[in-house]
């Protein structure tokens, strides 16, 4: 098994490094690349893996990932630093199961007819700084919206429970393939119009963002690129998916609840 290990640099994250490589080295089996793993176990928090993320993307489709985190339980992250010992058994105990979800794919179109694409776990934006972002916005090719605002956040389901939240989205189930766009601080007047409600499309649908402005900003899981003389930006679910080792993985609506309402009271 090759095994990557991705961390920051933390007290307690370099100590709970140590302490996993220390456990690692006693298989007999393991084989420590961090250029082409079989898995990628991240210590520190959602950042962290997320970084990790952006790392392998290319390698995507052959790696699954355990994260542990090193201060409070984020939603990739499953696994406690106290818990490690358990978590290097079970990695070898087992055999290996994962838990799928959904990754965005984003296609940049140039005017010039240049195609860039990007793999976000969580979300990716589309701004302007100065200025307000108008756009037209188009579901399966069918124009649904002239948008003028802030900007537009199109989200996965993990990535659900992120910025898009903050801005009034739905928190959906990573087992649905869904799509979400959310406003950010939209105009509504007699000129701009919008549906002004976050909206959720089916896994086979797509988003095209056309802006109206020769430069913008837009981010990929908060990774900001500058974007100039862009003809338009779809959205899609992608093929890809990121794989997580089932064995230690919280229940999704437990990472919700510890998240943002707190320690129950009450149990049926």
């Amino acid at each position: 098994m090759r095994i990557a290990i991705a961390h920051n640099n933390n007290d307690e994250t370099l100590q709970v490094v140590a302490r996993l490589k220390s456990l690692l080295a006693t298989k007999s089996d393991v084989v420590f690349d961090a250029k082409y793993p079989d898995v990628v176990i991240t210590v520190g928090g959602d950042g962290t893996l997320i970084n990790a993320f952006h790392r392998y993307e290319s390698q995507i489709s052959s790696i699954r990932f355990i994260g542990i985190h090193t201060g409070h339980l984020g939603f990739y992250t499953d696994w406690r630093s106290v818990d490690v010992d358990k978590m290097v058994d079970a990695l070898f105990l087992r055999e290996p199961e994962s838990a799928k979800y959904p990754l965005l794919e984003v296609e940049l179109v140039t005017e010039a007819g240049d195609t860039k694409h990007y793999l976000a776990l969580n979300e990716s934006a589309v701004k302007r700084i100065s200025h307000t972002l108008e756009a037209n916005i188009y579901i399966d090719n069918q124009l649904f919206e002239n948008f003028r605002g802030d900007g537009l956040c199109i989200s996965t389901p993990t990535g659900s429970t992120g910025y898009n939240k903050s801005l009034g989205g739905a928190v959906i189930h990573p087992q649905l393939k869904a799509l979400q766009m959310a406003e950010i601080a939209s105009i509504n007047n007699r000129v701009f119009r919008t549906l002004s409600s976050p909206i959720v499309i089916a896994p086979e649908q797509w988003i095209t963002i056309v802006p109206k402005a020769d430069h913008f900003v837009m981010t990929i899981d908060g990774s900001q690129i500058n974007v100039r003389n862009a003809k338009k930006i779809n959205y899609r679910i992608s093929n890809k998916v990121i794989r997580f080792d089932r064995f230690g993985h919280t229940y999704f609506w437990t990472r919700v609840q510890n998240a943002f309402i707190g320690d129950k009271d009450d149990d049926f």
